[in-house]
């Protein structure tokens, strides 16, 4: 079989990749389930674009991004796993038990009895010069990943909730100055988390200002930033070589909207401590639900238990053999057949 030779029927397909889709991938492999990865275009999730990563155990020299989700991948091959490098196009959930899912990829449709949902989530982006060109060298999106990188630093975080100021305490145990970039005078955060970062020594509050540019140095790393004044248009350049961007996410839902029940943000909601949706035989798991932890570890963790659930599910519901065979009356009685005898 190769690696994208498609089944008549699936009993896993895994729609997205990252730490979560292929830490599932990797489980129901080694359950003989043979799942088929819809991985993306951009495989690997935000990781590829990471540089080093140091706090994910088992590495203990740190890895690049790139390198770990490339092992990652290979060990869920290893057992099996086929991919599919392309994107979902469309996903139809089934509402019943045994019930039949559909994934779309282009012109191809992919029926499954199982789905794993791991499409991960987005940082939204400032969409300002020199951003994207910037990211990973000196623009970053999480403080709790990098922060350990800009020791004695001049560093600005962007943002103006409890994530900003979440990570603006974290990083001024690390950086030399933090300042909060807000473009407004009155903050979204909530007065605990606004007047932690108050009490900081290191943490300066600069509003109405947002960031007009980032310009990188001579090594290509990012030196400055230019801030405008949201009242007078007036710019401020400071220099800085990190900067936070804590605007908010984007869990990439789209495919499922209107399908399965998400909180107000778009994020897919899971029963209690499981990874099922309202959907029998879907799973989500990683960012696509996680909005508080957002780690490469806990995404593979949730992956894990999609795995388990989705194993689960499948041992103890029965096929459907009309749904599984509709148009193929042939099947159906085979399948009749066999469950007779």
């Amino acid at each position: 079989m190769t690696s994208t030779e498609i089944k008549d029927m699936e009993q896993v397909v895994v729609v997205g990749s990252g730490p979560a889709g292929y830490t599932a991938a990797l489980y129901t492999s080694r359950a003989d389930l043979e799942p088929l990865v819809v991985e993306g275009f951009a495989w690997g999730g935000l990781l590829q674009q990471t540089t080093d990563v140091e706090n994910y155990p088992g590495y203990p020299e740190g890895v690049l991004g790139p390198q770990m989700m490339q092992d990652f991948r290979d060990q869920a091959e290893r057992f099996g796993t086929r991919f599919l490098t392309d994107d979902a196009t469309r996903i139809d959930l089934a509402d019943e038990p045994g019930g039949i899912h559909v994934v779309h990829v282009g012109d191809r449709q992919i029926r499954a009895r199982a789905v794993i949902l791991a499409m991960g989530a987005e940082p939204k982006k400032l969409g300002v010069p020199g951003e994207e060109e910037l990211a990973a060298r000196g623009v970053s999106y999480c403080a709790t990943c990098d922060a350990a990188f800009f020791r004695g630093a001049e560093t600005i975080v962007v943002g103006g909730g409890d994530t900003a100021m979440e990570d603006a305490t974290f990083l001024s145990k690390f950086a030399e100055k933090v300042t909060i970039v807000h473009r407004r005078n009155q903050f979204r955060a909530s007065a605990i988390m606004l007047q932690r970062a108050k009490d900081a020594d290191n943490i300066e509050l600069l509003t109405p200002y947002v960031v007009d540019r980032f310009e990188p140095g001579g090594n290509g790393s990012l030196s400055k930033a230019a801030l405008r004044n949201v009242d007078d248009d007036s710019l401020k350049e400071v220099s800085i070589t990190g900067a936070f961007v804590a605007i908010g996410h984007r869990p990439n839902s789209q495919l499922v909207e209107g399908q399965l029940e998400m909180d107000p943000n778009g994020y897919v909601e899971v029963v209690g401590r499981t990874t099922k949706t309202a959907r029998p035989g879907v799973f989500a798991a990683g960012d696509l639900t996680d909005h508080v932890y957002r780690q490469a570890v806990t995404a593979a963790g949730t992956g894990c238990m999609a795995a388990l659930d989705a194993e689960a599910y499948l041992r103890d519901t029965p096929v459907d053999a009309e749904a599984h065979w509709a148009g193929r009356p042939e099947r159906v009685e085979e399948a009749a057949e066999s469950a007779a005898s």
